[in-house]
């Protein structure tokens, strides 16, 4: 059995950049704050994490309503824009994602920094949501280790233990922080050049597999063959 826990944004899709964009002009409608942020990273980070150090970078107070207000406004404002911003779903993942959900050893999840309904709404714009039954999210987890611990968590009551000591869990993304989480919960790891980190650094974290993109399909197919028959 392999249980594939995907990545969202850079692995699946590519928003063009509707999510920063949804976050900026948030922060300027729900709390009046605008200059250039600096010294905040975004890629392969939990969304909980950035509206932390977003807060701490505005002095906004960090209260359970000012969170609400942040996801409340983002998420409005990340519907209007999937419309708007051209965005893509990336080279090889439909016909990937298609081949993977029709196989009876194959069970297919996420693991995302994205907040589940902002998860929801790319992967519902880009028509892929169908291919995921489970996942963890990014709503209040700051490390994204822990996100990876709560897929394992969904995994374990998805599956019977017995099957769980045979299954080899995969995690595919496309930042050296999904190689991370991947080996804190003892995962195998496929990264991908095609969000913002070059190929070369991505190598640099160990990967067990590295591909510049997915435009062929065939060798990573290869790596969740059925096992062979036996009589």
């Amino acid at each position: 059995m392999h249980i594939c826990l995907f990545d969202i944004d850079g692995t699946l899709i590519d928003t063009g950049g509707a999510g920063q964009h949804s976050i900026l002009h948030m922060l300027e409608e729900e709390f009046q704050v605008s200059a250039p942020i600096k010294g905040i990273p975004t890629a392969g980070r939990t969304d909980h994490s950035i509206m932390v150090d977003l807060f701490d970078y505005f002095q906004i107070p960090n209260t359970s309503e000012n969170r609400q207000r942040f996801e409340a406004g983002y998420l409005k404002l990340l519907a209007s824009n999937l419309k708007t911003r051209q965005g893509r779903v990336l080279p090889g993942i439909r016909t990937i994602l298609d081949h993977l959900a029709q196989q009876d050893h194959i069970d297919l999840g996420l693991l995302t920094g994205n907040f589940e309904q902002g998860a929801h709404q790319k992967l519902v714009h880009y028509d892929l949501h169908h291919f995921f039954e489970f996942g963890a999210y990014g709503d209040h987890h700051a490390d994204r280790n822990d996100v990876a611990q709560e897929a394992v968590r969904q995994i374990q009551l998805r599956h019977a233990p017995e099957l769980l000591t045979q299954a080899t869990i995969w995690v595919v993304g496309d930042t050296p922080s999904d190689i991370t989480c991947a080996r804190a919960i003892g995962a195998n790891v496929i990264a991908v050049a095609t969000g913002v980190y070059p190929l070369e650094e991505l190598k640099k974290c160990e990967p067990d597999y590295l591909f510049e993109h997915f435009e062929e399909i065939q060798p990573v197919l290869s790596l969740f063959a059925p096992p062979p028959v036996t009589f």
